[in-house]
């Protein structure tokens, strides 16, 4: 690992994260081809850049057109998007997968504890049934570290899924259930339960299976179906190495190294106000080997404390597969 990537995951406070980015941003200007093609056509001198609020964000529709590396590393991987048919994928060229590694066991530790000491089950059809998802890539190595012989798969098996919820709540054992927004809402449809212990984790969007809905209106029915308080979720995408991870309520945290900055929806190189609607920009510094600095078309609302929410997309956007339910 080098020292700019243990620079990265040792973030403890806000000073440190100015830093880190700073290096990150120099770096990237110097080794990724595109970033640096990008930042001169804006006319913007990286010497100028003083602070992180100053760094330009690469759109994240580079990341289907160019190879975006500062890296001269072969990759070790390559994560692409869903898409849709006929739509162009996005894909992430990693060339140090052990960053991603780092970058989701850390926070996942940080947000759930332990994963050896949690029973994980996956209901993720629409992921499995194809390559390069780097979520499958993260809940299979999430599984390998789990130490509970129940952790793992459910493609289509809802009757076997709900037989081992039930005893894992008999057990009192902690448990997470991710899945993909449908198939959850498939499984309540034909099994209820009450495990209010139980962490439900989706991961947005509906894969043309079902119609969007509104954020409020699907928890609402993920909560009464499973018999829990509040629905956690993940805010990922194929263009980052890093995770924001939601509690309840839609309400997203990052981990260190990552900061979500919103964008002026009429003056995209321009931030917009907290607690105003705005295109999301992310700051990932897992992203050192490719870009750190995007331009998300997701649209969100960004609060004093850094948390964030997301609201939906820019309506010329592709349908994506993270979050894009809408207020």
């Amino acid at each position: 690992m080098t020292e700019l990537t243990k620079q990265i995951f040792s973030i403890s406070n806000v000073q440190e994260f100015e830093e880190a980015c700073l290096a990150v941003f120099q770096h990237q200007v110097k080794h990724c081809q595109v970033y640096r093609a990008y930042i001169s056509h804006l006319r913007i001198a990286p010497d100028k850049i003083q602070h992180s609020t100053q760094i330009p964000f690469l759109p994240i529709s580079f990341f289907k057109t160019h190879e975006v590396l500062s890296s001269a590393n072969p990759p070790e991987l390559i994560f692409s998007s869903s898409g849709t048919t006929g739509s162009t994928q996005s894909k992430h060229l990693v060339t140090a997968v052990n960053v991603y590694e780092q970058s989701f066991n850390t926070a996942f530790e940080q947000f759930y504890g332990k994963i050896a000491d949690t029973c994980l089950l996956a209901l993720l059809p629409s992921y499995l049934e194809r390559d390069g998802s780097s979520l499958i890539y993260m809940v299979d190595a999430l599984l390998k570290q789990s130490a509970h012989p129940d952790s793992g798969y459910f493609l289509h098996n809802h009757d076997e899924l709900f037989n081992t919820l039930k005893r894992l709540q008999a057990s009192k054992q902690k448990t997470i259930l991710i899945g993909v927004t449908y198939a959850l809402l498939d499984f309540i449809e034909v099994h209820k339960l009450a495990f209010p212990e139980l962490i439900v984790m989706e991961t947005g969007g509906m894969k043309g299976k079902r119609k969007e809905m509104v954020r409020e209106e699907l928890h609402e029915l993920l909560q009464e179906g499973f018999g829990v308080e509040a629905i956690h979720s993940e805010y990922g995408m194929t263009e980052l190495l890093s995770q924001a991870y939601s509690s309840g309520a839609g309400i997203f945290d990052c981990p260190p190294w990552m900061k979500i900055y919103l964008r002026d929806t009429n003056d995209p190189l321009s931030l917009a106000p907290t607690n105003r609607t705005g295109g999301i920009n992310v700051i990932d510094l897992a992203n050192v080997n490719s870009c750190a600095f995007i331009a998300t078309q997701d649209l969100g609302r960004l609060y004093s404390n850094g948390s964030f929410e997301v609201l939906g997309r820019f309506d010329n956007a592709d349908i994506r597969g993270c979050n894009l339910m809408v207020n």
